[in-house]
């Protein structure tokens, strides 16, 4: 299977994550429990493995966190969105 990057990363989304994550008094395994809730099958640990940069995130994932945290993909995007305009 190929591995899938941009610019060495495994994710765009892992920084911005962490801080809004932490912007609403979230540990990693109170949002892996909401996002159980909705029905995505993830951990404590993917949670970290994302935030780390270690692990992919899916479209929907990423959907599921903006419902998670109360945001849009723009504020879960940002960095990449800065980065991209240089």
């Amino acid at each position: 299977m190929a591995s899938v990057r941009y610019n060495g990363n495994k994710n765009v989304v892992g920084t911005r994550l962490k801080v809004l994550r932490e912007k609403r008094n979230l540990t990693q395994g109170e949002l892996a429990a909401k996002m159980q809730i909705m029905g995505f099958v993830l951990d404590q640990q993917a949670i970290s493995n994302i935030e780390n940069n270690k692990r992919v995130v899916t479209d929907f994932e990423i959907a599921g966190f903006c419902q998670a945290l109360h945001c849009t993909e723009k504020d879960l995007l940002l960095e990449f969105y800065e980065v991209l305009k240089g």
